[in-house]
C-alpha cells in the first residue's frame, strides 16, 4: 500500500507586527534599554503574523483543516483519525484535537500528538503508520501554533533577555494535511534522530506538574546558541543517511522544505549540510518562527508549483532535541 498527502492546507492570522514594533513594546515595558533594531539584526525577521484577540490554536488548525478537506475534495465525516499535531494546545486538558473536531462536525478517533517543532510530521508519521497497520482508513493531521503567546512582553535584565531571546522569533500560523491511500508515491521515506540529553536546552516549563502555575514559568526560555551547535553537530548526518537508503540527492528533490528559526541559523545550515539555497521555500523572514506549521506552511506555498512525480525532502527541527526527515512523492 502506498500512503500519501491527498490535501494541503494553510492558515496565517490577519493581525501583523513587524520586529522593529516588537522591540519597541518589550524595550518600553522593561528595565533596560535594548540597542536600536536588535531583534531584525540578530534574526533576520522583519514581521511575523500573531493570533488576535478570540483566535487559538483550535482556530488557526480548523481554517487550515477546512481546505485541506476541500482540496482533497472530503467532508469532516469522511475522517476516521484526527491528530492535532503541535506544539501549542488551547488547554491542559481535553486534547486539543477534540475542540477542532467539534468545529469541523467529525467523528474520528481523535488525539493530540505533542513533540516541539517536530509535531506536525510526527503527527503525519504517525498517520501514515496507522494507516498501514489498518487502524484508519483516512486521516487528517493539523496544528495551531501560537508561540506569540509565551513571548515575554518586557525583560528587566541583559541576562533575562538573553534567556528569553529565543521566544522573539516566534509567530503563529496554521496547517493541516488529508492522509489516505494513493496509488502510486506518496510517503516514501522516514527518519528520526534523537538526542535527549539536550531536553533542557530550551521551551516552556509551566503547565505541568513541574511547574503547574506561576507566570514565571509561562514565557518560552532556551539557549539558542546551544541549540544551535547540537543541530549542527547532528543534523548532517541524518540527510546521509537519507541519501544512502534512497539514491536521491538533493538536487533530486524539486524542494526542501527546511524548519525555520532565523535566517542566520538557516545560512548555517545550509553550510553545514550543502542543501542548495535554490530548494528552500524561505519564510522566516516575513513569518517568523511558526513552530511545527513551519514545514505545512511551506508546503502549501510550493504545491502549486509541484508536478506529478516530484519528490520533496521535509527536514523538521524540534526542541528535546529531536531531527526528522520525510520523503514525499507527489502523486
Amino acid at each position: 500500500m502506498y500512503v500519501g498527502i491527498t490535501g494541503v492546507g494553510a492558515y496565517l492570522p490577519e493581525r501583523e507586527i513587524t520586529t522593529a514594533e516588537l522591540q519597541d513594546g518589550v524595550s518600553r515595558a522593561g528595565g533596560i534599554r535594548l540597542p536600536r533594531d536588535l531583534f531584525a539584526r540578530l534574526t533576520g525577521i522583519e514581521r511575523r503574523r500573531v493570533a488576535g484577540p478570540g483566535e487559538y490554536a483550535s482556530t488557526l488548525a480548523v481554517h487550515a483543516a477546512r481546505t485541506a478537506l476541500a482540496r482533497a475534495d472530503l467532508d469532516p465525516l469522511d475522517i476516521d483519525l484526527l491528530l492535532f499535531a503541535s506544539a501549542s494546545r488551547d488547554m491542559v486538558e481535553p486534547a486539543t484535537a477534540h475542540i477542532v473536531q467539534a468545529e469541523l462536525g467529525g467523528r474520528a478517533h481523535a488525539l493530540d500528538v505533542t513533540n516541539a517543532c517536530n509535531s506536525f510530521v510526527n503527527g503525519i508519521d504517525l498517520a501514515r503508520s496507522m494507516i498501514l497497520a489498518g487502524r484508519a482508513r483516512r486521516a487528517l493531521v493539523v496544528t495551531g501554533e501560537t508561540p506569540s503567546r509565551v513571548m515575554r512582553g518586557r525583560v528587566d535584565s541583559r541576562e533575562q533577555a538573553r534567556r528569553s531571546f529565543a521566544g522573539f522569533t516566534f509567530g503563529d500560523a496554521g496547517a493541516a494535511v488529508v492522509v489516505e491511500p494513493v496509488h502510486r508515491g506518496g510517503i516514501l521515506d522516514i527518519d528520526t534522530e534523537t538526542h535527549s540529553r539536550h531536553w533542557t536546552v530550551g521551551g516552556i516549563p509551566g503547565g505541568g506538574s513541574r511547574h503547574p502555575r506561576g507566570d514565571e514559568h509561562t514565557y518560552f526560555a532556551g539557549d539558542g546558541h546551544r541549540l544551535r551547535g547540537v543541530f549542527e553537530k547532528v543534523g548532517a548526518s541524518i540527510l546521509d543517511r537519507v541519501r544512502a537508503r534512497t539514491g536521491l540527492e538533493h538536487t533530486d528533490f524539486a524542494r526542501i522544505l527546511v524548519h525555520q528559526v532565523t535566517l542566520p541559523y538557516l545560512d548555517r545550515f545550509l553550510e553545514v549540510t550543502g542543501v542548495p539555497r535554490d530548494r528552500l521555500e524561505v519564510t522566516v523572514a516575513e513569518l517568523g518562527n511558526v513552530a511545527s506549521a513551519t514545514l505545512g506552511v511551506q508546503l502549501d506555498r510550493v504545491l502549486p508549483d509541484l508536478e506529478p512525480g516530484d519528490r520533496v525532502l521535509f527536514l523538521g527541527l524540534g526542541g528535546g532535541v529531536s531531527i526528522m526527515t520525510m520523503v514525499w512523492e507527489r502523486s
